[in-house]
């Protein structure tokens, strides 16, 4: 026989749960808050309210995502910041960078935020972000001298495809290698 489930819970028990599940994603993932909203939405439909209100249980997320918000365990600001850092260690341009918290949920004022941030640091920030990349895919400048204008269509088009400009693709591609050499040392 198999056991049945109560189908109606007190809300301070829903909170509870849901608040519990919140604090396991955000241990394992460090989400942002539109993140830990979808998570919720989709574990707590999917799993335990089979004939809830939609609306109600959007409700009872929000009051767990303020909770969470008010208590400092999400954030989206700094979510912002740590992602744009460690992209742009990995060598993304700007573009990739704002397309990518657009797309994690991040409201416009802190991506701007996170933006203007990066461009006060460094006014040319794409440039260095290309060189780093040219020599993460060993393409462009890092290339030997032979195979460079064999490949700088497809060099270009790499970079464009990681979201930087015409302008700073061929600045970077036409760099000669000692200039190059003495950048990534730099870096």
């Amino acid at each position: 026989m198999i056991p049945r489930r109560s189908k109606k819970k007190s809300l301070k028990l829903t909170v509870e749960e849901m608040r519990n599940f919140a604090f396991s994603y955000i241990e394992k993932y460090a989400p942002s808050k539109q993140q830990l909203k979808t998570y919720l939405l989709k574990k707590y439909l999917k799993t335990y309210v089979l004939k809830a209100k939609k609306q109600d249980v959007t409700d009872l997320v929000d009051v767990v995502l303020s909770d969470l918000e008010k208590n400092k365990f999400i954030n989206d600001k700094f979510y912002s910041e740590s992602k744009a850092k460690s992209m742009i260690n990995r060598g993304s341009s700007i573009n990739k960078i704002r397309n990518y918290l657009i797309g994690k949920g991040i409201g416009d004022e802190f991506i701007k935020e996170t933006v203007d941030k990066i461009n006060d640091e460094n006014s040319d920030q794409d440039f260095f972000s290309a060189i780093k990349l040219c020599k993460k895919k060993r393409i462009g400048p890092a290339r030997t001298q032979d195979n460079r204008p064999l490949f700088y269509k497809k060099d270009i088009s790499l970079l464009a495809r990681n979201g930087f400009d015409f302008e700073t693709s061929k600045k970077v591609m036409d760099i000669e290698k000692d200039d190059y050499l003495k950048i990534v040392n730099l870096l």
